[in-house]
């Protein structure tokens, strides 16, 4: 929450601002998705199995559930260009340790000390962009933010995933170390003061947990999202056993998805920063449509791959308009409720990748994955009809009490 009557951001300092944010984005979204490229590589050199080297996947993403909230409240009461600079030094300091790790119980530990700014750097980094880029901007300077996460799949994810096979895995978290170092050094040349920008205390950012609206957004995240997650989890099978091409294409696939993220974000800002309800409402009738003509076609190889692309672009235009709405009904704990967007948004990973599991070991195969998404996508539209039914309803009873308060007091 700001405070009135600011003085404005000159663009410039805006622009090279959001740019910085986002590169710090960029290094996030690069060291969650490359260790799973790198299993083979990180199971073969810690002498362990696969299976059990993909606990390093779940370390950082327990890291992100966890941290984001107690980050959040904890440190409501730092000003927010320092705050940043924190998460991005504790963020590098966890990928060095993941570099030097020389036992499997430290790189257990070292991912999930990665993690744990995860959720509250994009949460605060919203916040900031939606700050400097003023009221009528505030969705699309969050979704150049989050532009930063796509990219990562785009470019970030395949340089680090080519560098972990050709020099060792752990180069590729080396990389990461670097892009962190650079966000730092960003953030400190490019962040404005940002002493306009109102700090809270923790009790103040705790009490988002206690209104509904917030958690109706979070559950829209979490069921809309999970069907993205069970699509994206099983894509190489998918595309291998049923379309029948050969797996070299799948990173084709791949690729295709992260650029329509890349896209997503820029749309997704721009439809949010007309109607937050409909940018959310319009994302994920695209996912569903989607999705659902991803398994309806998936024998056809070049549908196939416009519809990744296109699952990605409707998924991630959904994200500017849920990070808006989180901080539009948090009120005046608006970092925790921006942080606990991520925190759900991982939730989805791991119960959209379960999920998806579940309905292929059931015998209904690799379409399925992509058919349940598109029916979450649905349940996804229902969360949101039942949060703005409720809103409705609350801003009624509170306009009630308060003509009746108005009559008693004459």
């Amino acid at each position: 929450m700001t405070v009135a009557h600011r003085a404005p951001v000159p663009p410039s300092v805006r622009r090279w601002a959001i740019i910085a944010l986002a590169l710090g984005g960029f290094g996030i979204g690069t060291t969650e998705f490359v260790a799973m490229g790198l299993l083979p590589n990180i199971a073969g050199s810690m002498g362990i199995s696969e299976p059990t080297a993909s606990h390093v996947i779940s370390a950082y993403a327990l890291g992100v559930v966890a941290g984001a909230p107690l980050i959040a409240a904890l440190t409501a009461r730092v000003p927010r260009r320092t705050l940043l600079i924190g998460l991005m030094v504790a963020f590098t300091v966890g990928n060095l340790v993941t570099v030097l790790a020389p036992s499997y119980g430290l790189l257990m530990a070292a991912r999930f000390v990665a993690g744990l700014p995860h959720g509250a750097y994009f949460g605060v980094a919203a916040l900031v962009a939606a700050h400097l880029a003023g009221p009528r901007d505030r969705a699309k300077a969050v979704g150049k933010v989050m532009l930063g996460l796509s990219v990562a799949n785009v470019a970030g994810v395949p340089m680090a995933t080519w560098l972990g096979e050709s020099l060792g895995w752990r180069s590729a978290f080396a990389l990461v170390v670097v892009i962190g170092l650079a966000t730092i050094v960003a953030l400190t040349r490019s962040l404005p003061p940002l002493a306009d920008m109102r700090v809270t205390n923790p009790m103040t950012e705790l009490g988002a947990l206690a209104r509904p609206q917030v958690w109706f957004t979070l559950l829209i995240g979490v069921v809309g999202f999970g069907g993205m997650f069970a699509y994206y989890t099983y894509l190489n099978s998918a595309l291998t056993t049923v379309t029948g091409v050969s797996v070299t294409l799948v990173p084709v696939a791949m690729m295709l998805f992260g650029l329509g993220m890349v896209s997503g974000n820029i749309v997704g800002g721009v439809l949010a920063d007309r109607s937050v309800p409909f940018g959310i409402l319009a994302g994920l009738i695209a996912t569903g449509v989607s999705l659902a003509l991803f398994a309806l076609t998936l024998q056809n190889a070049w549908a196939a791959m416009i519809l990744s692309y296109a699952i990605g672009l409707s998924g991630a235009s959904t994200l500017p308009a849920l990070q808006t709405r989180l901080m539009d009904v948090a009120d005046d704990a608006q970092t925790l409720a921006a942080a606990l967007n991520h925190s759900a948004l991982n939730i989805a990973n791991a119960a959209g990748a379960w999920l998806g599991g579940v309905v292929i070991a059931a015998g209904h195969g690799y379409r399925a994955p992509s058919m349940l998404g598109a029916l979450l996508a649905v349940a996804g539209i229902a969360v949101l009809g039942a949060a703005l039914l409720a809103g409705r309803r609350g801003r009624r009873s509170q306009s009630i009490v308060g003509g009746v308060a108005t009559v008693l007091d004459r």
